[in-house]
């Protein structure tokens, strides 16, 4: 029987305890699940790709999955599941609107390959508020991200922001 690859693919700028959540539960789906760090053009990031890399396979070896490998890339979901092998995207669903815009690009994707299939998890209810776009917000206006992202993520961001600077203060 041949290996069952998945992707998780993301920018994760910065990776929160929601991202960590689907990873520990899509290893559990496939026999090596590949974390995709990507760059969406459409996105601001805070974190370089190499930054985001490095932070992602921090986190990775912190949670101790055998199965588990980050890379990086810059290419067409599908094209990037063409290379690794894989025949599983693993995404993360946190709210309807959520769904709407991933049921959308998981037809494009298998419009593109139908060979791929989508698997969606949904995020843990405790977890389902978190994205790193409101944890960025939250860390620049002078926020406690703490409940969002690993203390060594925190640490990141809080040195980010004391580099780049807050936005404001009331």
């Amino acid at each position: 029987m041949s290996e069952r690859i998945g992707i998780y693919p993301g920018t994760f700028d910065p990776i929160t305890l929601g991202h960590a959540d689907i990873i520990r539960r899509g290893a559990k789906l496939v026999d090596r699940l590949v974390i995709g760090v990507t760059t969406n053009p459409s996105k601001n990031p805070m974190f370089s790709t190499e930054e985001r890399l490095a932070m992602v396979e921090r986190e990775v070896a912190d949670m101790k999955i055998d199965n588990v490998e980050v890379v990086g890339f810059n290419a067409l979901l599908v094209k990037f599941a063409e290379k690794t092998g894989a025949k599983v995207i693993v995404r993360g669903l946190r709210a309807v609107a959520d769904f709407e815009y991933e049921y959308q690009m998981a037809g494009m994707n298998q419009q593109l390959d139908d060979d791929v299939e989508t698997v969606f998890l949904m995020a843990d209810v405790s977890l389902q508020p978190i994205a790193s776009k409101l944890v960025k917000e939250i860390a620049l206006f002078g926020g406690d991200i703490t409940p969002f992202v690993s203390k060594s993520v925190r640490d990141d961001v809080v040195k980010r922001v004391e580099k780049i600077g807050r936005l404001g203060d009331y």
